[in-house]
């Protein structure tokens, strides 16, 4: 396994595929399989494979335990209510 490799991918996530398509950038870019990340994270491999491939009913625990898994963490931003003009 890679490691001391920042990802940082910048891009806003709004879609349960844009979530699972980061994630898996940063599992490949730390070059573990699906098998290595779901050992790591105490999740099934199936459920590696249906985050990265953006299923909408994953439970947000185990999302969370991969996200650490990978040395990342999950941050909100711009949370304030939006005004229509």
């Amino acid at each position: 396994m890679k490691t001391g490799l920042p990802i940082k991918t910048g891009l806003p996530i709004k879609t349960g595929q844009e979530l699972g398509a980061a994630l898996r950038m940063a599992r490949k870019a730390l070059g573990l399989t699906q098998a290595e990340l779901a050992l790591a994270a105490g999740v099934g491999l199936r459920f590696v494979v249906e985050l990265e491939a953006g299923k909408p009913t994953v439970r947000l625990e185990r999302v969370l335990r991969v996200i650490d898994a990978l040395g990342g963490c999950l941050q909100l931003h711009d949370l304030t209510p939006k005004t229509t003009p």
